[in-house]
């Protein structure tokens, strides 16, 4: 608590800039001051990182995703996440925060973040699957592959992760690919806004595979009649027919238009002859 109120009377200036950069001490200066009390401490600095997201989010104008966060400026994101893992190094909550918040802010900065978890606690396989995601969504096929891989190693790592390793190396940017990654990192949060996001992105997932459906019933109609559909009537029969690469078929509400995967009906796009979501209502991810 002396800390605490420490630490509040010393909170810099109320300038924007001066609030963004700095930090109210370093993670090692912390830690000599709350010798007995690190956990405590850590715990102090996790909740003014989540308040720190959290005002962000609110004073934010515009969607925001838990995984696209760039928008926020989240400078101060990474030494706060930092110093609560200098305290506490077994804070395995804080590591699987930031491997899902930090790579869209500094993707160098939770990679760092996310070594310096391994080093501290080398028998957590699922710091190796936040590392590989990591890798992942910067394209990284091969280091993702050996992260997963490294992560299967470990007593209790389930057997997904060695078919993540080897799927990475054959088909790293594929839907299925995706798919599997999205589908093992929800079964594993706890959070559950982080659980929340992975869902979406699921959603998205299924979405993508729903437009190239459909895309392709639009293309063979402008074949047949050498012009862009004009409303879903006019391809209602083609879309009922269609197959996903999954083999499911598309949803359509009753007056024809086809469903998203959160029920929303995807806009027909006239002058294009494509397909969008309806970004105003859909919970699918606008990107």
């Amino acid at each position: 608590v002396a800390l605490s109120l420490w630490m509040d009377a010393r909170k810099p200036p109320a300038d924007p800039q001066l609030e963004e950069e700095s930090l109210y001490v370093t993670g090692a200066t912390a830690r000599r001051m709350s010798i007995g009390f690190n956990g405590m401490v850590a715990d102090w600095y996790w909740m003014r990182a989540l308040q720190y997201v959290g005002q962000k989010v609110l004073d934010h104008q515009g969607q925001t995703q838990m995984d696209d966060l760039s928008a926020l400026k989240l400078h101060r994101l990474y030494p706060l996440l930092d110093t609560a893992t200098t305290l506490d190094p077994q804070f395995m909550a804080v590591y699987d925060y930031g491997g899902v918040v930090l790579p869209a802010v500094n993707q160098e900065d939770a990679i760092k973040l996310l070594r310096k978890g391994i080093a501290a606690n080398p028998d957590a396989w699922r710091l190796y699957q936040h590392l590989g995601y990591i890798y992942w969504k910067r394209g990284d096929y091969r280091a993702s592959s050996e992260a997963y891989g490294a992560g299967a190693k470990l007593s209790g790592a389930p057997e997904w992760m060695s078919m993540l390793r080897a799927r990475l190396l054959a088909e790293g940017d594929s839907r299925e690919t995706a798919r599997a990654m999205y589908r093992h990192m929800l079964e594993q949060a706890d959070d559950e806004q982080v659980k929340e996001m992975l869902a979406r992105r699921l959603l998205q997932v299924d979405s993508f595979d729903e437009r190239d459906a459909i895309r392709k019933v639009l293309e063979n109609f402008k074949q047949r009649t050498n012009r862009c559909a004009s409303r879903w009537q006019d391809v209602a029969a083609e879309l009922r027919a269609a197959r996903l690469a999954t083999g499911a078929r598309l949803r359509l509400d009753q007056s024809g238009s086809p469903l998203d995967p959160t029920d929303v009906p995807y806009l027909l796009v006239k002058d294009g002859c494509d397909v969008d979501l309806d970004w105003q209502k859909s919970k699918v991810p606008y990107k």
